[in-house]
């Protein structure tokens, strides 16, 4: 049970702001999800901590979200706190070819502050509709570009509580996967080394990324990005494509007729819809093709 007046005092004395029964579908790009017990921005490693410290020491459950685009949470909401690593906690910093950004800045914003710098390497993350911290974490990528690739450290609250820092040669990044994903943890900064490039050329990379990215993608629907991850031998979206299932819906989620790779919100969609009609495409995909799929967003229930 979490003690709304004892965590109210607590936030008040580490500056960060608390919420009480807050919608989380206004903190997810699905725009779907009930309220949880409190919100809490945190603003610091050591509020991190602090505030981590309390709610393992009181047994409160606890969620993580940043952007909210790797997450379908449940028409329920969540029956705890979740701490929202965002605007609050978002500085970046440049020394030399080195890129260091909190957890909370978006990746596109580091992506064109490498840019304004003339560092290269991040051309292709741009467009991600994440936080550094949140892309880390599932290793994100595209075009060929993943975090990987350019991260060589990080800082992160362990499971004792207390504020650590790991290389890159420790994080075990594979395809959608971390040492993070397997851990209870909060990464709270991300060091990155880039190289020295023409800011004009970088640019013109970037606009070109997301030119594809808007002739491909439903960018105009509310979604968590690719619903699927990529099958070994295959590709989800070329298995649904392969199955008809491009336009299927369930309430209001719909297949993407744009990118069937996509599962969107078409205006009034639930959880429940949402994962109703994953399941429909897991059933056919594997029935017509042999294929298992598996949902890449994170459920928090």
């Amino acid at each position: 049970m979490v003690n709304l007046s004892e965590l109210t005092a607590l936030c008040e004395k580490l500056g960060c702001k608390i919420k009480t029964e807050c919608p989380l579908r206004e903190y997810t790009t699905f725009r779907i999800g009930g309220p949880c017990r409190a919100l809490v921005s945190i603003n610091s490693a050591v509020s991190a901590a602090e505030l981590l410290r309390y709610l393992k020491a009181n047994g409160i459950r606890y969620g993580i979200v940043g952007r909210g685009s790797n997450i379908i949470v449940s028409d329920d909401g969540f029956d705890g706190v979740i701490l929202l690593i965002g605007s609050d906690f978002a500085g970046i910093t440049v020394e030399g070819d080195t890129l260091k950004c909190q957890a909370g800045a978006l990746l596109a914003s580091a992506c064109v502050h490498a840019q304004q710098q003339g560092l290269t390497g991040m051309e292709n993350l741009f467009g991600i509709p994440g936080t550094v911290g949140g892309a880390l974490y599932m290793n994100a990528g595209a075009y060929g570009s993943e975090m990987k690739d350019v991260v060589v450290s990080a800082q992160y609250i362990g499971e004792d509580c207390n504020i650590r820092t790991i290389s890159a040669e420790d994080m075990a990044l594979s395809y959608r996967h971390s040492a993070f994903s397997e851990r209870e943890c909060i990464i709270t900064s991300v060091t990155m080394k880039l190289a020295e490039g023409d800011p004009a050329a970088i640019k013109a990379a970037m606009t070109e990324c997301m030119q594809k990215r808007s002739s491909k993608q439903p960018l105009e629907y509310p979604s968590a990005g690719s619903t699927f991850k990529r099958p070994e031998g295959s590709y989800a979206s070329l298995l649904i494509d392969q199955c008809g299932l491009k336009g299927l819906s369930r309430g209001g989620a719909q297949v993407s007729e744009k990118h069937s790779g996509f599962v969107i919100n078409t205006g009034d969609a639930t959880c429940s819809d949402v994962l109703g009609l994953c399941e429909d495409i897991k059933k056919i995909v594997f029935d017509k093709t042999g294929f298992r799929l598996e949902l890449e967003p994170v459920i928090l229930r």
